[in-house]
């Protein structure tokens, strides 16, 4: 049966009990100590109380709808969001009555999705309508980067400011970029301590012993380890990884597992296609999988085969984040986190959530309708100058989260005898 589609249904009552509960809810739920807006951001914020928006976050990880939340709070207002239809199928549905009353709605993930589009349009064409967009259109798993954007984003912004001004001829549509940079909560001794007490956990698991290495040569062993282990798993000759480098073997390895899951479920990939690419194929097919049992029986697939294909997507999430480079040449507490909880989820099957808080950085605001012209004269063109100018924005924001952070272990201390190519 075929999922139907689940407009949002604002409860106030339970949208102000929520208020009330956030601090609590967020601890509880996701491990977040605080939030935190700029002062400058804080009036930035209210001035747009009262306008028709489109809020732009990076997705780093599930956290960020609550923390749009928090900020829709902060201005005074409520925003709409769009959520994948698989979400509201948790827990026999009760996720899915909860987040629709603070202004959720379905989409399916990867699809055009005509309903959800045609919601978001409406939405945005209100005189005070607001609605949160995440350009990477997945969650990426990295705090301090930021993944290719989809232009769908642009399509429903200029739509919604085409209805809006079919309805008023002076409607104007507000653009605000933003972006979250996670910190992890304690001292710098605290932050050692459970970073050592996670890598013993791992190492135990693994029967490696640390031999007097330093952190960063631990972190660097277990990825290989876990690589080598991962590349036995999916069948990769030894003949094309030999000589090469740790990034190439990485590469390797994501598209390996990627291909593999295509492959399960039927997906022909473009040569062209980077891992990220696949990803959003993957997710987009599982999520169909999830809300049409019928779509599963013409595709001829078992609960076997959907749940292997989720593991091998799982896989290559473990090897985006896993880049040494970036590791070693700032081993924040931040990044080493990431990769923990990678390595977690790889090894148990599952990690917590560190304590943590959330810095909120925005960007200048601006007005759509400066683009509307190209875009009803060239609409490719139009796409792209807009995407290009949104991207620069949140580029400059992920540049302000990373001096936010520092390292917690001196930089490229992984001894001499280790060759990261």
């Amino acid at each position: 049966m075929k999922a139907s589609f689940i407009p949002p249904a604002f409860d106030l009552p339970f949208a102000w009990t929520l208020d009330l509960s956030f601090p609590f809810i967020a601890k509880l739920l996701f491990n977040l100590d605080s939030i935190q807006i700029h002062k400058d951001d804080q009036h930035l914020i209210s001035g747009l109380k009262n306008k028709r928006l489109l809020y732009l976050s990076n997705y780093p990880t599930n956290l960020e709808p609550a923390i749009a939340y928090y900020v829709a709070n902060e201005m005074g207002s409520r925003f709409h969001f769009m959520a994948s239809r698989s979400l509201f199928n948790l827990g026999f549905g009760v996720i899915g009555e909860l987040i629709k009353r603070v202004g959720a709605f379905s989409i399916i993930t990867g699809s055009a999705d005509r309903d959800a589009i045609k919601m978001a349009r409406k939405i945005l064409s209100e005189p005070a309508g607001k609605l949160v967009l995440y350009p990477e259109g997945i969650m990426s798993g990295e705090n301090d980067n930021l993944a290719s954007f989809l232009p769908g984003v642009a399509q429903i912004a200029f739509g919604g400011l085409e209805d809006a001004l079919k309805k008023d001829p002076s409607a104007e549509l507000i653009v605000q970029p933003a972006f979250v940079k996670y910190l992890i909560s304690g001292s710098k001794e605290s932050i050692l301590r459970e970073i050592e007490n996670s890598l013993q956990r791992i190492e135990r698991k693994l029967r490696l012993f640390p031999g007097g290495r330093t952190i960063l040569r631990r972190f660097l062993t277990i990825g290989r380890v876990l690589l080598e282990e991962t590349e036995f798993e999916l069948g990769v000759p030894k003949s094309e990884i030999e000589g090469k480098d740790f990034d190439y073997r990485l590469g390797r390895a994501r598209h390996t597992a990627l291909n593999q899951a295509g492959n399960i479920l039927n997906i022909k990939f473009k040569d062209t296609d980077h891992a990220i690419d696949k990803i959003r194929q993957l997710l987009a097919v599982l999520d169909h999988l999830d809300t049409d049992f019928q779509f599963a029986k013409e595709k001829g697939l078992t609960p076997q085969n959907i749940r292997r294909a989720r593991q091998l997507v799982d896989t290559a999430y473990t090897f985006i984040i896993t880049k040494p480079k970036n590791l070693i040449q700032f081993p924040s507490a931040e990044r080493l986190m990431e990769w923990i909880g990678s390595f977690e989820k790889h090894v148990f099957g599952k990690s917590g959530d560190r304590a943590r808080k959330a810095e909120v950085l925005l960007a200048p605001s601006f007005s759509l309708n400066e683009y509307l012209k190209t875009y009803q004269s060239n609409k490719r063109e139009g796409i792209s100058h807009l995407m290009t100018d949104i991207r620069n924005s949140m580029e400059t924001l992920v540049e302000r989260g990373r001096n936010l952070s520092e390292p917690i272990v001196p930089p490229y201390s992984v001894g001499l005898d280790l060759h990261i190519g």
